[in-house]
């Protein structure tokens, strides 16, 4: 089995002691949930975030000069719990010769609010996909105005793509009741699920469609009808005799 970032940190932590009780303790609960208050713990003051060329926030610089990674799929959390300014304290392995922290968690000293890395975020789908309720609060628009979701009163974002927002438009009003299936993505921000079926209530939802299959109008070079007598391209040059 494949070695999650927080089995690889634990690893490496006893890979550096040599405390007998440690090793133990590791092969009494490996088949537990790893718990990121076993690493060493650093604090200090976040000065700024740092970003990928992508601008996702993959950890902090504190005021000492120390660097903490984070991965960026925990971009949101971090933000949303770590801000500049705040005390923390960092969870994970220091390097030897830099002031850099591989962190597997990092907590908001003043408001005890913790980004944990454990591992991305599972996006559920097929078999797995699961079905929320509630009633429509308001619509969501793209540029041009065309309906692409809807937001319930419990804050939960459904999207779903345009052509069918239009065809299941009597059924997201605003105000009416409505149950969706299909990948729900819970996140520090909020909640919202890509549909992939829709309805009245959980015993009567309708699949939406897929991409419409290309018809005898829709071949590869989409010319469409010919044109009509005496309007077609010039016959080609005869060959030189």
């Amino acid at each position: 089995m494949k070695m999650t970032r927080m089995r690889a940190l634990f690893w490496a932590l006893l890979a550096t002691t040599a405390i007998g009780s440690g090793a133990a303790a590791y092969s009494q609960s490996r088949d537990a949930m790893w718990d990121s208050s076993q690493l060493p713990e650093s604090r200090g003051t976040v000065k700024q975030y740092t970003l990928t060329p992508r601008g996702d926030v993959d950890g902090v610089l504190l005021t000492d000069g120390t660097e903490v990674k984070l991965p960026p799929h925990l971009s949101a959390q971090t933000v949303f719990a770590i801000r500049p300014g705040d005390q923390v304290s960092v969870r994970g392995l220091r390097a030897r010769a830099l002031p850099l922290i591989d962190a597997a968690s990092i907590t908001n000293v003043a408001t005890g609010k913790s980004v944990v890395d454990n591992g991305p975020p599972d996006r559920r789908g097929g078999s797995d996909d699961q079905t929320v309720s509630g009633r429509i609060a308001l619509q969501l628009h793209g540029k041009r105005g065309e309906v692409n979701g809807v937001v319930l009163d419990d804050g939960t974002t459904l999207r779903l793509p345009p052509p069918e927002a239009e065809r299941m438009q009597d059924q997201l009003r605003q105000g009416a009741s409505i149950s969706a299936r299909g990948d729900i993505l819970d996140t520090a921000l909020g909640r919202v699920v890509d549909v992939r079926a829709i309805g009245a209530s959980p015993e009567q939802m309708t699949e939406l469609r897929g991409p419409r299959p290309p018809g005898p109008a829709d071949g590869p070079d989409r010319r469409g009808p010919p044109p009509p007598p005496g309007f077609g391209p010039p016959p080609p040059p005869s060959p030189r005799g």
